[in-house]
C-alpha cells in the first residue's frame, strides 16, 4: 500500500557567495557592536552572550548600503521560498525586521519561535570552526504523546560563511552551545 508525506517542513537554503558583501556586513556588525550603547545594554540586561541590535536598531537597510543590499537578496528568495511553501498570498513578502547577531565562541540561544511573521530566517557572515548550530525541532514533537522515539527528533545545520536559511516562523529553532573560538557573525530577519 502507497504511503504518502502530509504536511512537510520545509527548510529553505540559499548562498549567496559575494566576498565584498560578507566582508561589509562583517565591518558594518563589528562597528555597531562597538557604536550601539543600547544594543549593548539590552545583551547584557538579557544574557545574550555577544551583542544582538534586535532590540535596539531598526532601520539597519535605510541606514548602511550593505544591509539594503543584503535586503533585496533576502526579498528575492524569500518570494521564492513563500511560492515554495504553497502560500496564498496578495503580494510578496515584505522584510518586517532584520537584525544582526554576533555571538562569542561558546555563546547559545534558547528555543524559540518568531511570533507574528510568516518567514524567519538567518544568514551567516562569519562562522569560525565549531560555532553553535541551529537545531530545529520536530513540530509534532508537542503532539506524539506516547509515540515511540524517532531518528529525527531535531535537524541540526552548521553555519558557514554565505549559508542562507529560511523556514516558516512558527518553526522552533535555537543555537546551540558553541565549542569554536572566535565570533560567530549572523544576520537574522522576519518576513511578514
Amino acid at each position: 500500500m502507497p504511503v504518502r508525506s502530509l504536511f512537510a517542513t520545509r527548510l529553505y537554503e540559499g548562498e549567496l557567495e559575494s566576498p565584498d558583501l560578507l566582508a561589509g556586513l562583517a565591518h558594518s556588525i563589528r562597528s555597531l557592536a562597538a557604536d550601539d550603547t543600547a544594543g549593548r545594554n539590552w545583551s547584557r540586561e538579557h544574557h545574550y552572550p555577544g551583542y544582538t541590535s534586535y532590540a535596539s536598531l531598526a532601520d539597519l537597510p535605510k541606514r548602511d548600503p550593505a544591509f539594503a543590499d543584503l535586503a533585496r537578496h533576502l526579498t528575492r528568495h524569500a518570494a521564492a521560498f513563500a511560492k515554495d511553501c504553497g502560500f496564498d498570498l496578495p503580494r510578496k513578502p515584505r522584510l518586517d525586521s532584520l537584525w544582526v547577531n554576533l555571538l562569542k565562541g561558546s555563546g547559545q540561544h534558547g528555543g524559540h519561535i518568531h511570533p507574528h511573521s510568516i518567514i524567519s530566517g538567518t544568514f551567516y557572515i562569519e562562522a569560525p570552526p565549531k560555532s553553535g548550530a541551529i537545531r530545529f525541532e520536530d513540530p509534532r514533537l508537542p503532539l506524539m504523546m506516547a509515540a515511540p522515539p524517532r531518528a529525527e527528533t531535531f535537524v541540526t545545520v552548521q553555519p558557514r560563511p554565505g549559508l542562507l536559511l529560511m523556514w516558516e516562523s512558527w518553526l522552533r529553532h535555537e543555537v546551540l552551545p558553541g565549542r569554536g573560538k572566535g565570533d560567530r557573525l549572523s544576520i537574522s530577519f522576519n518576513f511578514a
